[in-house]
């Protein structure tokens, strides 16, 4: 999509606009913004399937119920 010019184009752009001062603190801001978006995800999906974890199935128990007859209608 971009070639190496342009991205360096980019990179010069924003250091300009942001000051080169700033630079390793937004640098700093997003790796810890990867860091926690990384473990959330991590932590949604194990908590969306905890039996994929062990391999295991998850049991509902409960008791079956028949009806032989016909439901009153109102």
């Amino acid at each position: 999509m971009f070639g190496l010019s342009e991205l360096a184009v980019i990179l010069v752009v924003v250091m300009v606009v942001l000051g080169i001062k700033k630079l390793p603190e937004l640098t700093r801001s997003a790796g810890k913004a990867a860091r926690i978006f990384k473990s959330e995800a991590k932590a949604l999906k194990e908590q969306d399937s905890p039996g994929a974890a062990s391999g295991s199935e998850h049991v509902v128990s409960g008791t079956a119920v028949e009806r032989n007859e016909p439901s009153p209608r109102s």
